[in-house]
Protein backbone atom coordinates (compact mmCIF):
# COMPACT_ATOMS: atom_id res chain seq x y z
CA UNK A 1 0.00 0.00 0.00
CA UNK A 2 2.63 2.39 0.87
CA UNK A 3 4.70 1.88 -2.13
CA UNK A 4 1.23 2.37 -4.30
CA UNK A 5 0.81 5.74 -2.49
CA UNK A 6 4.78 7.08 -3.19
CA UNK A 7 4.06 6.21 -6.91
CA UNK A 8 0.98 7.76 -6.87
CA UNK A 9 2.19 10.56 -5.49
CA UNK A 10 5.06 10.91 -7.61
CA UNK A 11 2.82 11.04 -10.66
CA UNK A 12 0.58 13.78 -9.36
CA UNK A 13 3.33 15.90 -8.94
CA UNK A 14 4.13 15.71 -12.44
CA UNK A 15 0.86 16.76 -13.04
CA UNK A 16 1.51 19.50 -11.65
CA UNK A 17 5.08 20.40 -12.60
CA UNK A 18 3.35 19.79 -16.37
CA UNK A 19 1.39 22.93 -15.71
CA UNK A 20 4.33 25.03 -15.58
CA UNK A 21 5.21 26.41 -19.34
CA UNK A 22 9.18 25.11 -18.78
CA UNK A 23 11.47 23.54 -20.48
CA UNK A 24 13.01 21.06 -18.15
CA UNK A 25 16.33 19.95 -17.89
CA UNK A 26 16.98 16.83 -17.51
CA UNK A 27 18.62 15.92 -14.63
CA UNK A 28 18.63 11.77 -12.93
CA UNK A 29 20.37 9.78 -10.99
CA UNK A 30 21.74 6.31 -10.63
CA UNK A 31 23.80 5.26 -13.72
CA UNK A 32 26.90 5.64 -14.80
CA UNK A 33 25.98 5.94 -18.35
CA UNK A 34 26.58 9.66 -18.51
CA UNK A 35 30.10 9.98 -16.56
CA UNK A 36 31.40 7.28 -19.10
CA UNK A 37 30.03 9.33 -21.71
CA UNK A 38 31.64 12.67 -20.85
CA UNK A 39 35.27 10.73 -19.70
CA UNK A 40 35.06 8.97 -22.59
CA UNK A 41 34.87 12.72 -24.75
CA UNK A 42 37.34 13.74 -23.13
CA UNK A 43 39.73 10.29 -24.52
CA UNK A 44 38.45 11.29 -27.87
CA UNK A 45 39.78 14.88 -26.99
CA UNK A 46 36.22 16.82 -27.12
CA UNK A 47 36.48 17.95 -23.42
CA UNK A 48 39.20 20.08 -21.85
CA UNK A 49 42.41 18.50 -20.68
CA UNK A 50 41.87 20.48 -17.26
CA UNK A 51 38.76 18.30 -15.54
CA UNK A 52 40.12 15.33 -13.61
CA UNK A 53 36.82 13.24 -13.16
CA UNK A 54 37.92 11.77 -10.19
CA UNK A 55 35.19 14.01 -7.99
CA UNK A 56 31.19 13.33 -8.03
CA UNK A 57 28.71 14.85 -8.47
CA UNK A 58 29.90 16.39 -11.23
CA UNK A 59 29.02 20.54 -12.24
CA UNK A 60 30.01 20.23 -16.50
CA UNK A 61 30.01 24.00 -17.48
CA UNK A 62 32.98 25.46 -19.53
CA UNK A 63 34.97 22.15 -19.48
CA UNK A 64 32.28 20.42 -21.41
CA UNK A 65 32.55 22.90 -24.65
CA UNK A 66 32.99 20.05 -27.18
CA UNK A 67 30.89 19.48 -30.24
CA UNK A 68 28.45 16.90 -29.94
CA UNK A 69 25.49 15.80 -30.81
CA UNK A 70 24.68 15.68 -26.75
CA UNK A 71 23.97 18.71 -24.98
CA UNK A 72 25.39 18.47 -22.33
CA UNK A 73 22.80 20.59 -20.03
CA UNK A 74 20.64 17.64 -21.18
CA UNK A 75 22.17 14.61 -20.31
CA UNK A 76 22.89 14.86 -17.20
CA UNK A 77 21.72 11.50 -15.59
CA UNK A 78 23.61 10.00 -12.70
CA UNK A 79 23.80 9.33 -8.28
CA UNK A 80 27.60 10.85 -9.04
CA UNK A 81 26.02 13.73 -11.52
CA UNK A 82 24.90 16.88 -10.56
CA UNK A 83 23.31 19.79 -12.19
CA UNK A 84 25.51 22.16 -13.90
CA UNK A 85 26.23 25.63 -13.05
CA UNK A 86 24.04 27.79 -15.87
CA UNK A 87 20.18 27.45 -15.38
CA UNK A 88 17.34 27.78 -18.18
CA UNK A 89 16.22 31.45 -17.97
CA UNK A 90 12.24 32.20 -17.42
CA UNK A 91 10.82 35.41 -18.18
CA UNK A 92 12.45 38.04 -15.55
CA UNK A 93 16.12 36.10 -15.73
CA UNK A 94 16.40 35.13 -12.45
CA UNK A 95 15.09 31.98 -11.64
CA UNK A 96 14.31 28.67 -12.74
CA UNK A 97 12.12 26.00 -12.28
CA UNK A 98 12.93 22.81 -14.03
CA UNK A 99 11.71 18.60 -13.28
CA UNK A 100 14.31 16.14 -13.57
CA UNK A 101 14.26 13.16 -14.91
CA UNK A 102 12.75 9.55 -14.08
CA UNK A 103 14.51 7.00 -13.19
CA UNK A 104 13.09 3.19 -12.59
CA UNK A 105 16.04 0.62 -11.71
CA UNK A 106 15.12 -3.10 -11.39
CA UNK A 107 17.14 -5.67 -10.71
CA UNK A 108 17.44 -9.72 -9.69
CA UNK A 109 19.47 -12.41 -7.91
CA UNK A 110 18.55 -15.94 -8.44
CA UNK A 111 20.40 -17.52 -5.75
CA UNK A 112 22.23 -14.76 -3.32
CA UNK A 113 22.99 -11.19 -3.51
CA UNK A 114 24.81 -9.64 -6.32
CA UNK A 115 26.63 -6.73 -8.01
CA UNK A 116 28.32 -3.29 -6.31
CA UNK A 117 27.88 0.46 -6.83
CA UNK A 118 23.48 0.41 -6.87
CA UNK A 119 23.54 3.39 -4.27
CA UNK A 120 20.35 2.96 -1.94
CA UNK A 121 19.81 -0.46 -3.32
CA UNK A 122 20.63 -3.51 -0.79
CA UNK A 123 22.59 -6.77 -1.05
CA UNK A 124 19.51 -8.71 -1.53
CA UNK A 125 18.20 -11.89 -3.29
CA UNK A 126 14.90 -11.66 -5.46
CA UNK A 127 13.25 -8.98 -6.86
CA UNK A 128 14.69 -4.79 -6.26
CA UNK A 129 13.57 -2.11 -7.80
CA UNK A 130 14.75 1.80 -7.31
CA UNK A 131 12.25 4.88 -7.85
CA UNK A 132 13.61 8.73 -8.44
CA UNK A 133 13.18 12.19 -9.35
CA UNK A 134 12.06 15.83 -8.87
CA UNK A 135 12.31 19.11 -9.40
CA UNK A 136 15.59 21.55 -9.18
CA UNK A 137 14.67 25.04 -8.18
CA UNK A 138 17.61 28.02 -9.16
CA UNK A 139 17.41 31.77 -7.91
CA UNK A 140 20.92 33.95 -8.15
CA UNK A 141 23.12 31.94 -6.50
CA UNK A 142 21.06 29.46 -4.71
CA UNK A 143 19.96 26.39 -5.62
CA UNK A 144 17.82 23.46 -4.43
CA UNK A 145 17.58 20.19 -5.57
CA UNK A 146 14.93 17.70 -4.19
CA UNK A 147 15.33 14.29 -5.53
CA UNK A 148 13.91 11.36 -3.36
CA UNK A 149 14.29 7.50 -3.45
CA UNK A 150 12.57 4.88 -3.17
CA UNK A 151 13.57 1.19 -3.10
CA UNK A 152 11.94 -1.75 -2.46
CA UNK A 153 13.45 -5.34 -2.09
CA UNK A 154 11.69 -8.84 -1.56
CA UNK A 155 14.68 -9.80 0.30
CA UNK A 156 14.07 -13.56 -0.30
CA UNK A 157 15.67 -16.00 2.24
CA UNK A 158 19.14 -17.54 1.05
CA UNK A 159 21.64 -19.86 1.77
CA UNK A 160 24.60 -17.65 3.52
CA UNK A 161 26.94 -18.32 6.81
CA UNK A 162 27.59 -20.94 8.15
CA UNK A 163 27.05 -23.24 4.95
CA UNK A 164 25.83 -26.79 5.44
CA UNK A 165 28.01 -28.34 8.21
CA UNK A 166 26.53 -30.21 10.55
CA UNK A 167 29.19 -31.49 13.23
CA UNK A 168 28.75 -29.04 16.30
CA UNK A 169 32.72 -28.52 16.97
CA UNK A 170 33.30 -27.35 13.48
CA UNK A 171 30.27 -25.44 13.29
CA UNK A 172 31.02 -23.57 16.59
CA UNK A 173 34.94 -23.17 15.82
CA UNK A 174 33.89 -21.64 12.25
CA UNK A 175 31.24 -18.93 14.12
CA UNK A 176 33.50 -17.61 16.74
CA UNK A 177 36.18 -17.28 14.11
CA UNK A 178 33.68 -15.17 11.78
CA UNK A 179 32.83 -13.23 14.62
CA UNK A 180 36.52 -12.51 15.93
CA UNK A 181 37.76 -11.91 12.31
CA UNK A 182 34.97 -10.07 10.85
CA UNK A 183 31.47 -9.31 12.49
CA UNK A 184 32.37 -7.79 15.41
CA UNK A 185 34.08 -5.08 13.90
CA UNK A 186 31.89 -4.15 10.73
CA UNK A 187 28.30 -3.26 10.44
CA UNK A 188 27.62 -5.71 7.33
CA UNK A 189 24.19 -7.92 7.68
CA UNK A 190 23.70 -11.08 6.18
CA UNK A 191 20.35 -9.56 5.44
CA UNK A 192 18.22 -6.53 5.76
CA UNK A 193 15.34 -8.22 7.91
CA UNK A 194 13.58 -10.98 7.94
CA UNK A 195 10.78 -9.70 5.91
CA UNK A 196 10.40 -7.67 2.33
CA UNK A 197 12.67 -4.10 2.34
CA UNK A 198 10.95 -0.86 1.70
CA UNK A 199 13.07 2.44 2.56
CA UNK A 200 11.98 6.50 1.30
CA UNK A 201 15.83 8.22 1.03
CA UNK A 202 16.17 12.19 0.43
CA UNK A 203 18.57 10.18 -2.06
CA UNK A 204 20.56 13.06 -4.63
CA UNK A 205 18.93 15.89 -2.71
CA UNK A 206 20.87 19.18 -2.29
CA UNK A 207 20.70 22.69 -0.84
CA UNK A 208 24.08 25.09 -2.69
CA UNK A 209 25.48 28.32 -2.71
CA UNK A 210 27.22 28.89 -5.33
CA UNK A 211 30.37 31.56 -6.52
CA UNK A 212 31.86 31.25 -9.61
CA UNK A 213 33.92 28.21 -8.86
CA UNK A 214 33.20 27.46 -5.51
CA UNK A 215 29.92 25.69 -4.02
CA UNK A 216 29.10 24.97 -0.68
CA UNK A 217 25.74 23.55 0.90
CA UNK A 218 23.90 20.54 2.64
CA UNK A 219 23.60 17.87 0.40
CA UNK A 220 22.54 13.65 0.59
CA UNK A 221 23.62 12.86 -2.11
CA UNK A 222 26.29 9.98 -3.56
CA UNK A 223 30.08 10.55 -3.75
CA UNK A 224 32.83 9.20 -5.51
CA UNK A 225 36.26 9.85 -5.29
CA UNK A 226 39.37 8.68 -6.70
CA UNK A 227 39.92 7.43 -10.73
CA UNK A 228 38.65 4.28 -10.67
CA UNK A 229 35.66 3.64 -13.06
CA UNK A 230 34.30 0.14 -11.64
CA UNK A 231 36.18 0.45 -8.26
CA UNK A 232 37.58 2.98 -5.86
CA UNK A 233 38.81 3.01 -2.25
CA UNK A 234 37.26 5.66 0.07
CA UNK A 235 34.53 6.78 -1.67
CA UNK A 236 31.91 5.27 -3.76
CA UNK A 237 28.47 4.60 -4.33
CA UNK A 238 27.79 1.22 -3.16
CA UNK A 239 25.76 2.65 -0.28
CA UNK A 240 22.82 5.28 0.15
CA UNK A 241 24.19 8.79 0.49
CA UNK A 242 24.44 9.89 3.52
CA UNK A 243 23.95 14.13 4.75
CA UNK A 244 27.00 16.13 4.37
CA UNK A 245 27.78 19.76 4.42
CA UNK A 246 29.65 20.55 1.22
CA UNK A 247 32.08 22.57 -0.01
CA UNK A 248 33.60 22.27 -3.35
CA UNK A 249 35.28 23.07 -6.58
CA UNK A 250 31.98 23.09 -9.50
CA UNK A 251 34.88 23.75 -12.36
CA UNK A 252 39.17 23.70 -12.23
CA UNK A 253 40.65 26.55 -10.38
CA UNK A 254 43.37 28.07 -12.49
CA UNK A 255 46.67 28.88 -11.29
CA UNK A 256 50.01 30.24 -12.84
CA UNK A 257 51.26 26.65 -12.10
CA UNK A 258 48.13 24.30 -13.29
CA UNK A 259 44.35 23.81 -12.19
CA UNK A 260 42.89 22.32 -9.00
CA UNK A 261 39.53 21.02 -8.18
CA UNK A 262 38.60 19.77 -4.68
CA UNK A 263 35.66 18.73 -2.32
CA UNK A 264 35.68 19.26 2.15
CA UNK A 265 33.01 17.36 3.61
CA UNK A 266 31.68 16.76 7.02
CA UNK A 267 28.80 14.54 7.58
CA UNK A 268 26.97 11.51 9.92
CA UNK A 269 26.95 7.92 9.16
CA UNK A 270 24.30 5.30 10.70
CA UNK A 271 24.20 1.95 10.98
CA UNK A 272 21.79 -0.26 9.26
CA UNK A 273 19.67 -1.24 12.36
CA UNK A 274 20.02 -5.18 11.68
CA UNK A 275 22.00 -8.13 13.60
CA UNK A 276 24.51 -9.99 11.76
CA UNK A 277 24.26 -13.82 10.95
CA UNK A 278 24.03 -15.75 13.73
CA UNK A 279 23.89 -13.02 16.60
CA UNK A 280 22.27 -15.68 18.80
CA UNK A 281 24.98 -18.30 18.82
CA UNK A 282 26.87 -18.90 21.46
CA UNK A 283 29.91 -20.89 22.90
CA UNK A 284 30.03 -23.82 25.16
CA UNK A 285 30.62 -21.42 27.95
CA UNK A 286 27.15 -19.58 27.24
CA UNK A 287 29.11 -16.80 26.31
CA UNK A 288 27.62 -15.11 22.74
CA UNK A 289 29.88 -14.24 19.92
CA UNK A 290 28.48 -11.46 19.33
CA UNK A 291 29.70 -8.24 21.09
CA UNK A 292 27.11 -5.40 20.89
CA UNK A 293 28.36 -2.41 18.66
CA UNK A 294 28.05 1.13 20.32
CA UNK A 295 24.80 2.38 19.90
CA UNK A 296 25.77 6.19 18.54
CA UNK A 297 26.26 7.50 15.01
CA UNK A 298 29.31 7.95 13.57
CA UNK A 299 30.98 11.56 12.22
CA UNK A 300 32.74 11.63 9.20
CA UNK A 301 35.31 14.39 7.63
CA UNK A 302 36.79 13.55 4.39
CA UNK A 303 38.40 15.57 1.51
CA UNK A 304 39.72 15.18 -2.34
CA UNK A 305 42.20 17.24 -3.74
CA UNK A 306 43.27 16.86 -7.29
CA UNK A 307 46.07 18.79 -9.33
CA UNK A 308 46.67 19.62 -13.15
CA UNK A 309 50.14 20.32 -13.83
CA UNK A 310 50.41 22.84 -16.03
CA UNK A 311 53.57 21.56 -17.36
CA UNK A 312 51.79 17.92 -18.30
CA UNK A 313 48.71 18.17 -20.13
CA UNK A 314 46.30 15.11 -19.37
CA UNK A 315 47.91 14.15 -16.06
CA UNK A 316 46.35 14.43 -12.50
CA UNK A 317 47.26 13.96 -9.30
CA UNK A 318 45.38 13.96 -6.09
CA UNK A 319 45.21 13.07 -2.27
CA UNK A 320 41.89 11.48 -0.60
CA UNK A 321 41.35 11.51 2.93
CA UNK A 322 38.62 10.27 5.44
CA UNK A 323 38.09 9.79 9.17
CA UNK A 324 35.34 8.60 10.66
CA UNK A 325 34.50 8.41 14.94
CA UNK A 326 31.83 7.87 17.17
CA UNK A 327 30.13 11.28 18.49
CA UNK A 328 30.88 10.03 22.01
CA UNK A 329 34.55 10.05 21.41
CA UNK A 330 34.81 12.84 19.11
CA UNK A 331 35.71 16.00 21.20
CA UNK A 332 35.67 19.73 20.27
CA UNK A 333 38.91 20.44 19.39
CA UNK A 334 39.77 22.51 16.09
CA UNK A 335 40.97 18.84 14.76
CA UNK A 336 38.17 16.97 16.06
CA UNK A 337 36.09 18.37 13.49
CA UNK A 338 38.62 18.42 10.81
CA UNK A 339 40.91 15.71 11.30
CA UNK A 340 41.95 15.85 7.21
CA UNK A 341 44.05 18.73 8.37
CA UNK A 342 46.05 16.65 11.12
CA UNK A 343 49.51 14.74 10.47
CA UNK A 344 49.46 11.44 8.28
CA UNK A 345 52.08 9.91 10.67
CA UNK A 346 52.62 9.54 14.45
CA UNK A 347 55.45 11.96 14.76
CA UNK A 348 55.33 15.47 14.82
CA UNK A 349 51.42 14.58 15.85
CA UNK A 350 50.99 15.90 19.23
CA UNK A 351 53.17 12.89 20.61
CA UNK A 352 52.93 9.27 19.53
CA UNK A 353 50.79 8.19 22.89
CA UNK A 354 48.47 11.26 21.82
CA UNK A 355 48.05 9.94 18.42
CA UNK A 356 48.13 6.62 19.14
CA UNK A 357 44.63 7.03 21.72
CA UNK A 358 42.96 9.06 19.30
CA UNK A 359 39.77 6.87 18.57
CA UNK A 360 39.03 7.49 15.02
CA UNK A 361 39.31 5.19 12.11
CA UNK A 362 41.23 6.78 9.34
CA UNK A 363 42.09 6.60 5.40
CA UNK A 364 44.46 8.25 3.33
CA UNK A 365 45.36 6.91 -0.41
CA UNK A 366 47.09 9.03 -3.60
CA UNK A 367 45.92 9.04 -7.60
CA UNK A 368 46.66 9.47 -10.43
CA UNK A 369 45.00 9.63 -13.84
CA UNK A 370 46.79 10.11 -17.35
CA UNK A 371 45.04 10.88 -20.66
CA UNK A 372 46.49 10.75 -24.07
CA UNK A 373 44.04 12.46 -26.26
CA UNK A 374 46.20 11.68 -29.57
CA UNK A 375 46.62 7.83 -28.54
CA UNK A 376 43.10 7.70 -27.22
CA UNK A 377 44.50 5.81 -24.16
CA UNK A 378 44.14 6.36 -20.02
CA UNK A 379 45.57 4.61 -17.23
CA UNK A 380 44.80 5.70 -13.35
CA UNK A 381 45.63 4.13 -10.07
CA UNK A 382 45.20 4.64 -5.96
CA UNK A 383 47.17 3.44 -3.76
CA UNK A 384 45.75 3.49 -0.10
CA UNK A 385 46.55 3.36 3.76
CA UNK A 386 43.95 2.39 6.66
CA UNK A 387 46.67 2.88 9.48
CA UNK A 388 49.31 5.61 10.99
CA UNK A 389 53.13 5.06 10.07
CA UNK A 390 55.17 5.50 13.05
CA UNK A 391 57.51 7.82 11.23
CA UNK A 392 59.39 7.82 8.31
CA UNK A 393 61.65 5.25 8.88
CA UNK A 394 58.72 3.05 9.36
CA UNK A 395 57.20 4.75 6.18
CA UNK A 396 60.20 3.49 3.93
CA UNK A 397 60.72 0.01 5.23
CA UNK A 398 57.23 -0.90 5.38
CA UNK A 399 55.20 1.32 2.75
CA UNK A 400 52.66 -1.96 2.04
CA UNK A 401 51.56 -1.92 5.71
CA UNK A 402 48.05 -2.03 5.79
CA UNK A 403 47.63 -1.31 2.09
CA UNK A 404 45.30 -1.11 -0.77
CA UNK A 405 45.49 -0.40 -4.70
CA UNK A 406 43.24 -0.21 -7.57
CA UNK A 407 44.79 0.25 -11.09
CA UNK A 408 43.13 1.05 -14.68
CA UNK A 409 43.70 1.37 -17.84
CA UNK A 410 41.52 1.67 -21.04
CA UNK A 411 41.92 2.21 -24.63
CA UNK A 412 39.30 3.31 -27.58
CA UNK A 413 40.07 1.84 -31.01
CA UNK A 414 37.96 4.33 -33.65
CA UNK A 415 35.78 1.58 -36.17
CA UNK A 416 34.37 4.21 -38.07
CA UNK A 417 35.37 7.98 -37.68
CA UNK A 418 32.07 9.28 -40.04
CA UNK A 419 29.70 7.67 -37.83
CA UNK A 420 31.67 7.95 -34.27
CA UNK A 421 32.08 3.81 -33.71
CA UNK A 422 34.96 2.63 -31.19
CA UNK A 423 35.77 -0.15 -29.77
CA UNK A 424 37.00 -0.22 -26.36
CA UNK A 425 39.12 -2.23 -24.35
CA UNK A 426 39.20 -1.46 -20.26
CA UNK A 427 41.19 -3.13 -17.49
CA UNK A 428 41.01 -2.74 -14.01
CA UNK A 429 42.15 -4.31 -11.05
CA UNK A 430 41.25 -3.59 -7.60
CA UNK A 431 43.39 -5.27 -3.98
CA UNK A 432 42.10 -4.88 -0.91
CA UNK A 433 43.49 -8.11 0.75
CA UNK A 434 45.98 -7.65 3.56
CA UNK A 435 49.67 -8.11 2.86
CA UNK A 436 51.80 -10.28 5.02
CA UNK A 437 53.21 -7.40 6.43
CA UNK A 438 49.64 -5.85 6.74
CA UNK A 439 48.35 -9.47 8.37
CA UNK A 440 51.97 -9.36 10.54
CA UNK A 441 51.40 -6.19 12.36
CA UNK A 442 47.65 -6.29 12.99
CA UNK A 443 46.68 -3.85 10.81
CA UNK A 444 43.30 -5.19 10.05
CA UNK A 445 40.63 -5.78 7.29
CA UNK A 446 40.30 -2.42 5.12
CA UNK A 447 37.06 -1.17 5.75
CA UNK A 448 37.26 -2.94 9.09
CA UNK A 449 37.34 -1.38 12.70
CA UNK A 450 37.99 -2.29 16.58
CA UNK A 451 37.30 0.86 17.82
CA UNK A 452 34.81 2.12 15.33
CA UNK A 453 33.18 -1.49 15.37
CA UNK A 454 30.31 -0.55 13.09
CA UNK A 455 33.36 -0.06 10.01
CA UNK A 456 33.90 1.92 7.07
CA UNK A 457 29.46 1.57 6.63
CA UNK A 458 26.85 3.49 6.22
CA UNK A 459 22.86 1.73 6.54
CA UNK A 460 25.06 -1.41 6.78
CA UNK A 461 26.66 -1.00 3.02
CA UNK A 462 30.47 0.04 2.16
CA UNK A 463 31.53 3.31 1.73
CA UNK A 464 34.10 2.40 -0.36
CA UNK A 465 34.83 -0.31 -2.43
CA UNK A 466 31.99 -2.13 -3.04
CA UNK A 467 33.19 -5.65 -2.70
CA UNK A 468 33.57 -5.54 1.05
CA UNK A 469 37.03 -6.09 3.51
CA UNK A 470 39.78 -8.53 1.86
CA UNK A 471 38.09 -8.77 -1.78
CA UNK A 472 39.86 -8.81 -4.77
CA UNK A 473 38.56 -8.16 -8.44
CA UNK A 474 39.60 -7.94 -11.71
CA UNK A 475 37.38 -6.82 -14.41
CA UNK A 476 37.76 -6.89 -18.26
CA UNK A 477 35.30 -4.82 -20.06
CA UNK A 478 34.80 -5.14 -24.31
CA UNK A 479 32.60 -2.78 -26.02
CA UNK A 480 31.22 -1.37 -28.85
CA UNK A 481 30.30 2.47 -28.31
CA UNK A 482 28.43 5.09 -30.30
CA UNK A 483 28.10 8.00 -28.79
CA UNK A 484 25.80 7.21 -25.79
CA UNK A 485 25.29 3.80 -27.03
CA UNK A 486 27.23 0.66 -26.08
CA UNK A 487 26.85 -3.59 -26.04
CA UNK A 488 29.58 -5.39 -24.79
CA UNK A 489 30.87 -8.05 -22.57
CA UNK A 490 32.32 -7.77 -18.88
CA UNK A 491 34.34 -10.45 -17.55
CA UNK A 492 35.00 -10.44 -13.86
CA UNK A 493 37.07 -12.84 -11.28
CA UNK A 494 35.79 -11.72 -7.34
CA UNK A 495 37.97 -13.72 -4.96
CA UNK A 496 36.11 -13.16 -1.41
CA UNK A 497 37.30 -11.80 1.50
CA UNK A 498 40.70 -13.45 1.42
CA UNK A 499 41.71 -12.15 4.99
CA UNK A 500 39.43 -14.35 6.41
CA UNK A 501 40.39 -17.04 4.45
CA UNK A 502 44.22 -16.92 5.53
CA UNK A 503 42.71 -16.15 8.99
CA UNK A 504 40.38 -18.75 9.61
CA UNK A 505 39.69 -21.07 6.89
CA UNK A 506 42.95 -21.68 5.29
CA UNK A 507 42.25 -24.59 3.54
CA UNK A 508 44.28 -23.68 0.07
CA UNK A 509 40.97 -25.42 -1.34
CA UNK A 510 38.37 -23.37 -0.28
CA UNK A 511 39.38 -19.69 -1.54
CA UNK A 512 36.16 -19.11 -2.56
CA UNK A 513 36.06 -16.87 -6.21
CA UNK A 514 32.80 -16.00 -8.69
CA UNK A 515 33.81 -15.99 -12.08
CA UNK A 516 31.39 -13.93 -13.97
CA UNK A 517 30.56 -13.18 -17.55
CA UNK A 518 27.84 -10.15 -17.96
CA UNK A 519 26.31 -8.83 -21.06
CA UNK A 520 25.64 -5.10 -20.62
CA UNK A 521 24.53 -2.68 -23.04
CA UNK A 522 23.02 1.07 -22.98
CA UNK A 523 20.69 2.55 -25.91
CA UNK A 524 19.23 6.03 -25.82
CA UNK A 525 15.91 6.67 -28.06
CA UNK A 526 14.21 9.80 -27.99
CA UNK A 527 13.83 10.98 -24.20
CA UNK A 528 14.75 7.37 -22.92
CA UNK A 529 17.71 5.93 -22.25
CA UNK A 530 17.72 2.38 -21.14
CA UNK A 531 20.79 0.59 -19.22
CA UNK A 532 20.71 -3.55 -19.40
CA UNK A 533 22.40 -5.95 -17.61
CA UNK A 534 22.36 -9.41 -18.10
CA UNK A 535 25.18 -11.65 -15.77
CA UNK A 536 25.74 -15.37 -15.61
CA UNK A 537 28.14 -16.38 -12.32
CA UNK A 538 29.84 -19.12 -10.90
CA UNK A 539 30.52 -19.04 -7.40
CA UNK A 540 33.40 -21.51 -6.63
CA UNK A 541 34.00 -22.48 -3.05
CA UNK A 542 30.58 -20.59 -2.13
CA UNK A 543 30.74 -19.13 1.52
CA UNK A 544 34.46 -20.80 1.66
CA UNK A 545 32.41 -24.70 1.58
CA UNK A 546 34.56 -27.27 0.73
CA UNK A 547 33.82 -31.23 1.09
CA UNK A 548 36.58 -31.56 3.35
CA UNK A 549 36.13 -35.36 4.14
CA UNK A 550 36.86 -36.47 0.36
CA UNK A 551 39.82 -38.77 -0.40
CA UNK A 552 40.74 -36.75 -3.47
CA UNK A 553 42.88 -33.51 -2.96
CA UNK A 554 41.13 -31.72 -5.65
CA UNK A 555 38.01 -33.04 -5.20
CA UNK A 556 35.13 -30.28 -6.69
CA UNK A 557 34.35 -28.21 -3.78
CA UNK A 558 30.57 -26.82 -3.05
CA UNK A 559 29.99 -24.39 -5.90
CA UNK A 560 26.68 -22.53 -6.54
CA UNK A 561 25.27 -20.69 -9.89
CA UNK A 562 23.73 -17.15 -9.89
CA UNK A 563 22.20 -14.98 -12.28
CA UNK A 564 21.98 -11.22 -12.35
CA UNK A 565 19.94 -9.38 -14.39
CA UNK A 566 19.42 -5.38 -13.94
CA UNK A 567 17.38 -2.87 -16.12
CA UNK A 568 17.59 0.87 -15.78
CA UNK A 569 15.09 3.47 -18.04
CA UNK A 570 15.65 7.12 -17.73
CA UNK A 571 12.67 9.38 -18.78
CA UNK A 572 14.26 12.86 -19.75
CA UNK A 573 11.90 15.46 -20.01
Amino acid sequence: MQKLKLILNTVFILFLLDTFEIKAQSLSTGTTILEDYYRREQLLGNINLNHSFVSYPLFPVEAFNQESPYDPDNLFSNSRLQNPNDSLELEDGKYSLKRLPILWKQQTNYHHPEEINDGAMIPARGYQTLLSTGIYFKYDHLSIKLQPEFVYAANLEYDGFPLTRTEQAWADRRWYEYYYYYLNYIDAPERFGETAYQRVFWGQSSIRLTFNSISLGLSTENLWWGPGMRNSLIMTNSAPGFTHFTINTVKPIETIIGSFEGQVIAGWLKSSGFMPPGSYRENSNWEKYYIPKLDDGRYINGMVLSYQPKWVPGLFLGLIRSFQVYHEDKGEKFIDYLPIFSFFGMENGGGDVEVYNMRRDAYNSLFFRFVWPESQVEIYGEYGRSDYFWNSRDLVVQMDHSSAYNLGFRKLITLNPVKKEYLQAQLEITQLAQNANTIKRGGGGWGMDKVVRDGYTHNGQFLGSGIGPGSNLQTLDISWLKGLKKIGLRVERFAHNEDFFFAAIKDVRSHWVDMSGALVGNWDYKNFLFMLELKAVVSINYEWEYDFPTVEYWTPGVDTYNYHGQLSIIYRF
